[in-house]
């Protein structure tokens, strides 16, 4: 099996693509110290996803995956250079997704995203992951966590996912049950072979997910949905720690980080939107913003630089 080749998330909403930008001399730049906590190098390192076989199949190479909702409900492909699309009609029948991971096999798992409005199905499909069939390209409601109940005040669920290259795993992050009174967000690690899934993190409202490793150790990143910064987790042996670090802000506090991405040595990509817990950051449309965050191993700072 080819190793997956880069797939990218066009931008809209909660979902979004990244670009390459040039900077600006008068971009701002936040440098926030990591206080009472080592970090370390780190690097890019290549995926271990492959494309889906289905996609092979069709003659689908190079493709970009869209879960903008702009043209198509669900999922949609798009390839060569954007001028051809794969999208079946099946894959709407979960509506509006939100981000995804993928494993080894080509096996796609996805969160869900409420769109616009509230609809009757609304709050009932915030509670799964959804997959996506690496071999027949079939959508479905793979894992029900019955334990995320969004509201009307909240109807966000589940909201983001990523893949543990090492085990296997996935991690899964809900925001539903938090509040004006407080962050009760949770975060979930699930054994895809046989659907098994247990709590790892509360009261923390991950936004969105990103397995990193360092020269010495490993993280599960976490932006934040209550504020502007982005956190830790250290991974100590096949257990995750509870306690979440803080290793930088960015530079507008109405942000927050909805996608991580190491890009070089000690260098992140972080897509920023505003986000409320309401449909009305979900339907409008915001800008995203994206950063170029920097790790000083010397002097244990971060460099946050807004690109243009």
């Amino acid at each position: 099996m080819k190793k997956f080749l880069p797939i990218v998330l066009v931008v809209a909403i909660l979902a979004g693509a990244s670009y390459f930008l040039l900077f600006k001399d008068d971009s701002k730049v936040s440098k926030v110290e990591v206080k009472n906590f080592k970090f370390s190098e780190f690097n890019r390192v290549k995926s271990c996803a492959s494309m889906p076989r289905f996609l092979y199949k069709a003659g689908v190479k190079r493709p970009v995956i869209d879960l903008s909702q702009e043209k198509f409900t669900g999922i949609a492909f798009y390839y060569n250079n954007f001028r051809k699309v794969l999208h079946k009609k099946s894959w709407e029948r979960f509506e509006y997704l939100g981000t995804y991971a993928i494993d080894r096999v080509g096996n796609i798992y996805l969160t869900p995203n409420p769109f616009i409005s509230i609809k009757p199905t609304t709050f009932n499909l915030q509670k799964a992951v959804y997959k996506l069939d690496s071999i027949n390209g079939e959508l479905t409601r793979w894992l029900v966590i019955d334990d995320i109940k969004p509201t009307q005040n909240n109807p966000y669920g589940l909201i983001s996912i990523a893949y543990d290259c090492n085990d296997g795993s996935l991690y899964v992050s809900a925001i539903d049950k938090s509040n004006y009174k407080g962050s009760f967000g949770r975060i979930y690690k699930i054994n895809p072979k046989d659907k098994s899934y247990k709590k790892v993190i509360d009261n923390f409202d991950a936004l969105t997910l990103y397995i990193l490793k360092t020269k010495d150790k490993k993280y599960l990143l976490a932006g934040s949905a209550m504020d502007n910064a982005l956190y830790a987790f250290e991974f100590k042996g096949k257990n995750l720690d509870t306690t979440p670090h803080k290793l930088l802000s960015l530079p507008n506090p109405e942000l927050h980080i909805r996608k991580i991405k190491a890009i070089g040595k000690n260098t992140l990509q972080l897509e920023a939107i505003k986000f409320s817990y309401s449909l009305i950051a979900a339907s409008d449309k915001k800008k995203r913003v994206i950063y170029i965050a920097t790790y000083n191993p010397n002097t244990n700072r971060w460099s946050v630089k807004e690109v243009k």
